[in-house]
Formats: C-alpha cells, structure tokens, sequence
C-alpha cells in the first residue's frame, strides 16, 4: 500500500508512522546541504490550491508556494490538463533545443506578456532548468556582447548557487564583482531612508563609473532585482530604478533584470519592472514560468545576439512538459488579471499585518510589493537602539503629500538588530498553526509570504490570522522568559 493510500484510509496509528519513518529516512541519508526540510519537518502527500495535506493527515496553508514558483498553487487544473495534453499526445518530453509546437507557443505566450519595449525586438535562450542557470547564460551573454568582463551587483542580492551567480550574490565567499549599495528605508546603508538615501545610492553609482581612479573600469553589465526577494523582501524605489535604468544606458552598459521570484504578477505587475516603466537589455525569468515544472530562459535585446553556435546549452532545456505548463499559467495570470488582483490583495495584507503587529516592538518593519510580502523580527531589548516605526507605505513608489508634510526631513531612526532566533521561533509557531512560510534577509529574522496568486480573500485572512497569532505569542514568550522582564529572581533561561 502507498503511503497516500494509507493517509487516505485512515489506517489507525498508520499515518503518523509513514510520516515519521520518512522523516527518519531522510535525516539518515539526504545530503547535509537541505533547508527547507530542516524547518518544515512534514511529509506533503497531496497538495491543491493553498493547501497541503501531509502524510500525517494534518493540513498546512502553504505560504512558500514552491520558493515563489507556484504561481497558481498546486496542481492547478489549466496546469494539469497542458501536462497531460503533452503526455496523451505522445509528444517527445524532452527534445534538446528543436523546434517544436509546444515550445512555439509557449514563446508566443512569453512575448506576450513582455514589456512593451522589450517584446517587438526580443530573442530568447533556454537555459538549464533552474534560475541560477539563466543567472549563468544572462552574464556570459553580456560579457561576449561587450567585450568587458566586470559585473555590477548589489549589496543583500540573491542570484542563485552556481559558482558565477552566486558570485554576483550578497552572500559571495569572494569578491568577483563590484558591489553597489540597493536602497531600503529601515536599513538604510547611508543612516537617511527614503528619497535621500536612494538618491545617494544613484550618487554612489555615478561616481563609481565616472570617476577615472575609482578601480572600477566599465563593466560588462549590471544585475539587480526589482525586489529582493532572499535578501528580506526589500522593493526597489521606482525612481532609484528608473535612475539605473539611465545610468547603464547612457554608458551602454546592459541592464539584467533578475525577476525569476518577482515574475508573472507576483508583485503586482506581470513583471515586476513595470512598475517603474523601465526596459532592461535582458531579463532572467525561472520559478512560475514552468508552471511548478523545471524550466529557465533568458530574454534580452536582438542585437546583443552574438552567440556562436553551442556557446551556451543545456541538456534539459527542452523539456516539453514545463512549456506546456508554462503557457497554461502565463495565459491564466493574464487572461484573469491576476497580477493586478495580487497589487490589490497584498496592499491590504500589507495594511492588515501593519494594523495587527505594528505596536509589537519585536516588529521592526512590515514591508512587500504585491503577494511578496516581509515582516521584520528585531530585538526588542537592544540596547542604544530606538524603535523604528513600521512603515506606513504599501506602494514604494508612493510619495506623501507635499502640503501636509514637515518643514525638515524626517530624522532616520536607528534600527534595532535583526533577531533570527524570535523569526524562527514565529516559523515554528505557524507551522503548528498549519502555516508555511519562509525565512531570509540579512540574518534570517525576516518572515515571509509567497503564497499564490490563486488564494482567496478567506484564505488571506486566515494566513493572517495565524501569522499575527504566532508573532504575538513569540512576544509574549520572549516577555514572559527574557531575563530584563523577571519579577523574580532565579536562573536566566536562554530563549531559541
């Protein structure tokens, strides 16, 4: 008997011994090198929707949605039915790169949805199947392009795990690459936030390039995301992008666009440089256009081309059920308006989550851009450290009202430390409430939420009502144990 059919016949006792035995299994002999299962210590036997049952009959809202690559949840009908329209046709699965009909229309569907200045002079390259493998093919393109072979990243970045994407990563164990400063409010690497601190990352960035003794000849090209996703749900202000945006393009340095998790109407665009109107040389798009399926490319400008025969392959470039899968889903996000519906959604989870947890002081910032949404854990106790409040702004472009505003720039506010150990303790409270989500940022102390497109205003809310649950108790559990809040006097117990 499988160990679906056993969950499925209630067998007593049966479920929660498939379940640990698994487990067990996994832990004896999977590669020291897994995350995911570290934290989430369950067994998925079937999944649809929002929702995954695991092998011990409990159910999970799942918030993590594949690392952001289900944009319609799991096992979606119109994804289904592609996939097994593939396999009943008798079609070959995997066909290098050949031409074939499912991949012609899955190309179709692509250039459909791209930017206007991007779709009508546009080519496009299979890759491996993962991002980091688009990552890859994005940077050898542009230093074969240009003749230079210096890149341009930026500080908390996340690009994959190969040995050149994760080069250009924030977490690089070497410096391969020259390191710009990516703007954010709470954390602003230049003490200001806001407008100034942006402005002074686009001064940063010009001086860098003009000035002839920087030690930074002109680069191949520049890779950044649109929000940084790994690096704690930061969104990139729209101005600072379109200044980007101009810097490279006046010094005919090529702009890669990095939206393998921002992608196909996650943040509330179908791709997340809309917001600010910019056309990058060439985009790096994984996760949600495979729909749940393996499947990389990169689209960039015709005339940087100059690819030989063979210069970049991979053998599973041609996977045909991924294609399928990936038409389905680019067709349903834009045929049902389902980026403009996320906009919508996450502006008012965004509101809600700020309404519930911003007086909690191990709340630093609740911050997002569409359904890629982040909640900050800070130390409350931190010594020498104001409290920062939580950001009043869903929309990073959004600017207040010149009228009602004061006389002076706001004083930045000094951040509390990131707290890793009161973000994982939240994780484990949601799971045991029967909620996925993820950690990241800089320390891991950001929580996070990537749930599909697909997900209901009712689900919304109960994701809510779970998460805003588990970093209350956290709270008051951390109150309740932390030494400086003892009435009475007796051992220190270390907390996480």
């Amino acid at each position: 008997m499988s160990v679906t059919e056993s969950v499925a016949e209630g067998l007593p006792g049966r479920a929660p011994a498939v379940h640990e035995g698994i487990l067990r299994r996994q832990s004896a002999r999977e590669s020291s090198a897994r995350t995911y299962a570290r934290a989430l210590p369950i067994v998925p036997v079937r999944a649809r929707g929002l929702t995954i049952e695991g092998a011990d009959g409990r159910r999970y809202l799942d918030c993590l949605s594949g690392a952001g690559a289900l944009a319609l949840g799991h096992n979606h009908p119109v994804v289904l039915e592609a996939v097994r329209g593939v396999l009943d046709s008798g079609a070959p699965l995997s066909v290098l790169d050949l031409a074939t009909p499912v991949k012609d229309a899955f190309i179709t569907e692509l250039f459909r949805t791209l930017p206007p200045g991007l779709a009508g002079r546009s080519r496009v390259q299979f890759c491996g199947p993962a991002g980091t493998d688009a990552v890859e093919a994005a940077l050898k393109l542009v230093r074969v392009a240009t003749g230079r072979t210096g890149i341009l990243a930026f500080t908390g970045a996340y690009h994959g795990m190969t040995a050149g994407a994760l080069a250009a990563s924030g977490g690089a164990p070497d410096v391969q690459v020259t390191r710009l400063p990516y703007p954010q409010d709470y954390r602003c690497p230049f003490g200001i936030g806001g407008p100034g601190g942006a402005e002074t990352a686009v001064r940063w960035t010009t001086s860098l390039l003009d000035d002839p003794k920087s030690g930074v000849p002109l680069p191949a090209g520049m890779i950044l995301e649109p929000v940084q996703g790994e690096g704690g749900v930061i969104p990139a202000p729209d101005d600072w992008l379109r200044s980007m945006r101009r810097i490279t393009q006046d010094r005919s340095v090529p702009l890669i666009a990095d939206e393998v998790q921002t992608g196909v109407g996650r943040t509330g665009a179908f791709w997340a440089v809309e917001h600010s109107g910019i056309t990058p040389d060439v985009m790096v798009l994984s996760k949600a256009i495979g729909g749940s399926l393996p499947l990389a490319v990169i689209v960039y400008r015709d005339d940087l081309d100059v690819w030989h025969p063979g210069a970049h392959a991979g053998t599973f470039r041609g996977n045909q059920l991924a294609m399928a899968a990936g038409t389905a889903t680019l067709a349903h996000v834009r045929e049902n308006g389902l980026a403009a519906r996320a906009a919508d959604l996450g502006s008012h989870m965004l509101t809600r989550l700020r309404d519930d947890l911003g007086h909690l002081a191990c709340v630093g910032e609740v911050r997002g851009r569409g359904l890629m949404i982040g909640v900050e854990l800070v130390d409350p106790e931190a010594d020498g450290s104001a409290p920062a409040p939580v950001s009043a702004t869903a929309d990073p472009s959004a600017t207040a009202d010149p009228s009602s505003a004061p006389s002076g720039p706001e004083p930045f506010r000094t951040p509390r430390p990131a707290a890793p150990a009161l973000a994982a303790a939240v994780q484990r409270e949601c799971l045991q409430r029967g909620l996925i989500i993820e950690l990241g940022g800089r320390h891991s102390a950001v929580v996070r939420l990537l749930p599909p497109l697909t997900i209901s205003d009712e689900q919304a809310a109960a994701v809510l009502d779970r998460l805003s649950d588990a970093v209350a108790a956290v709270a008051r559990d951390h109150t309740l144990h932390d030494p400086r809040h003892r009435r009475h006097h007796g051992p220190a117990r270390r907390t996480g």
